[in-house]
């Protein structure tokens, strides 16, 4: 597999949120360090998406805004 995404991060999927229309995954890269993402349901049903499974993380992002109080 080739992409134009050059941060790939690789971990292990600890949590899933199925609703009717998208789902949340939830993967640990690294102690204490999450990656959570939002795909549709069907995505997630395509890739029969489990809990404990190993999964990538593919990042591509024009522009990442960062806020505070």
């Amino acid at each position: 597999m080739k992409l134009s995404a050059r941060n790939e991060f690789v971990g292990t999927i600890t949590r899933l949120v199925r609703g009717p229309v998208s789902t949340e995954v939830t993967i640990e890269i690294a102690d204490g360090v999450d990656v959570v993402s939002v795909i549709t349901t069907n995505s997630a049903k395509r890739l029969k998406l489990r809990k404990g499974q190993r999964a990538h993380a593919f990042i591509k992002a024009d522009h990442i805004i960062v806020g505070v109080d």
